[in-house]
């Protein structure tokens, strides 16, 4: 496992060839563009080679026809610290999951952490270390958005601007500590709202000893940012409450691999139904009891694309761009000006699809053949997909 600090410079990054570009905006999923630029971990350039200014680089990679799209966004994860998970006695669960396409993963509460401390000073103290510690590390070069504090009774206003002050942004699960009634919940999610911090309310059944049922009502009543796993965790809400949340609700609407499928499905297409699908993200809910899963986003692309019918290319956007906007992250989509976190991708061997998108459509998980972070190579040949077809290749490092 690499070990990478925030801000490795990469230089003037040329990507050629690419013979597919997936932009991760929903509204236009599919962009008419061979060429990238990176400048210093920043898109600078997207278009045909003969539009942008290739010369001098520090680096080319070839596409050689594949697919590049932004790098997936998980947004529902439990990190504790490091790239090790008690739940699991897992280490290099985050450096797997960048062989997955993953470049960036969002704490929805460091609650696995052994001891972890329940009183508000120190639930506080844990979500202010956290969310420095992962600020100056990247496990295999991931960035891990960290230090979600499970909320208490007892906490107050004052509490969620200090956290606020101190560079907190994320509140862990509403629903997984002591808070689960939906008017004390409201107001807490209103204070966190007020002070810069995005909320995630747990949706369903109990997941973890000391969680709880979270039904519809609670839900609603809360308005937390994100509805988390709306598809459960594992145990989800009858279908029609699930529907009403889509339909009534205008928050985020997330669905994850570690979830009731059938449920995933509903809310898949009652988003499509609804005119919404900007507000689907997608997450992985790990590490949990089902375990460590590298390729649970690209397991739940192909679910989606395969099962509930919803086009490869816009499945890709509920993995990416839809969840920059809901999270207001600089990652997720291919525009000038964003983070250059980008994965090549190539149906994999033997495939039944003639293309990427048409053997995602069939479920069939694309091979993953480089990762790249803030223009920066992080891994080759992906060593947990299914080998992809072609893949991309360095061919000029250095002038």
């Amino acid at each position: 496992m690499a070990e990478a600090a925030a801000g490795a410079a990469s230089g003037k990054v040329v990507i050629r060839n690419v013979g597919l570009l997936l932009s991760g905006d929903i509204d236009r999923p599919i962009l008419d563009a061979d060429t990238l630029v990176v400048r210093d971990g920043r898109i600078a350039a997207v278009g045909r080679a003969s539009d942008c200014d290739v010369t001098d680089p520090d680096l080319v990679v070839d596409a050689r026809g594949t697919t590049l799209a932004p790098g997936l966004i998980d947004s529902h994860v439990h990190p504790v610290f490091g790239d090790w998970t008690p739940r699991q006695g897992q280490l290099g669960w985050i450096d797997s999951t960048l062989h997955g396409g993953v470049t960036t993963m969002i704490s929805a509460g460091e609650v696995h952490l052994p001891g972890r401390p329940k009183d508000i000073v120190g639930l506080k103290a844990l979500a202010i270390t956290a969310q420095r510690a992962f600020d100056n590390f990247r496990p295999g070069g991931v960035k891990v958005l960290a230090g979600a504090p499970v909320i208490e009774k007892g906490m107050t206003e004052d509490d969620f601007a200090d956290l606020a002050k101190a560079g907190v942004k994320l509140l862990g699960e509403v629903g997984l500590g002591s808070v689960k009634g939906g008017t004390e919940a409201k107001a807490m999610v209103a204070w966190a709202r007020k002070h810069g911090i995005q909320s995630t309310i747990h949706t369903g059944g109990p997941s973890i000893p000391g969680s709880g049922l979270i039904d519809k009502d609670v839900v609603l009543e809360a308005d937390a940012d994100v509805i988390g796993h709306i598809n459960g965790g594992h145990t989800a809400l009858p279908e029609k409450h699930v529907c009403e949340l889509c339909e009534r609700s205008a928050r985020a609407i997330e669905i994850v691999h570690n979830g009731n499928e059938r449920i995933a499905v509903a809310a898949a297409k009652a988003a499509i139904e609804l005119k919404c699908p900007h507000r689907v993200i997608l997450g992985t809910d790990g590490p949990a009891g089902s375990g460590v899963q590298p390729l649970g986003i690209l397991r739940m692309i192909a679910f989606l694309a395969g099962v509930a019918g919803v086009p490869a290319e816009l499945v890709f956007c509920f993995a990416t761009g839809n969840t920059a906007r809901m999270r207001n992250l600089d990652c997720g989509l291919i525009e000038v000006g964003r983070a250059a976190d980008f994965v090549f991708m190539d149906r994999a061997q033997h495939s039944a699809g003639r293309t990427l998108l048409d053997s995602v459509g069939l479920g069939d998980l694309p091979g993953v053949g480089m990762v790249m972070i803030d223009g920066v190579v992080r891994c080759g040949r992906s060593r947990n997909t299914p080998p992809a077809t072609e893949i991309p290749v360095v061919v000029s490092a250095g002038h």
